[in-house]
Order: C-alpha cells, then structure tokens, then sequence
C-alpha cells in the first residue's frame, strides 16, 4: 500500500524544510500541498505561501518522494499591467 500526505504550504522554509523531510523519512509515497486564494476560518488570518515556489523549495530538500499539487490558483498573465 502507497501512502501519501498532505502539508500545508503555511511554514517558513526553515521549518517547512523539516516537515517535507519528515514525510520523506517516514516512508510516505508522495506528499502534496494546495493554492488557494481566499480560506474561512482557520487559515483565513494566518501566512499562506504559493503552492509552486513550496514545491520547489521541497523537492530540493527531498531525494524519493513524490510532489504534487492537488488545487492550483489559475493567475492569469496581464500584459497590460506589466
């Protein structure tokens, strides 16, 4: 059987380098992390990061285990705005 995990993207890279690498060492298949835009109560007030710089931050700290996203935030590109 193929474990897998979530973590939320709501850590400093310090310690958030610590939690991937404990999914990792405790034998988890793939771990994944999520985008959002807006959240309700808990996470409404707190520090929430991208889902894609997380995942690159991860993979540099893990050797085997699986990345991926399960909700990634469409940001449209505006030229117009650049």
């Amino acid at each position: 059987m193929r474990l897998s995990t979530v973590i939320l993207p709501v850590h400093r890279w310090g310690e958030g380098r610590k939690v991937w690498r404990r999914a990792e060492d405790l034998g988890f298949h793939a771990s994944y992390t999520y985008d959002h835009l807006s959240w309700r109560v808990p996470f409404r007030d707190g520090t929430w990061y991208g889902a894609i710089p997380t995942l690159t931050a991860a993979a540099t700290a893990t050797r085997r285990i699986r990345l991926g996203t399960l909700v990634t935030s469409v940001k449209p590109f505006s030229p117009i705005a650049c």
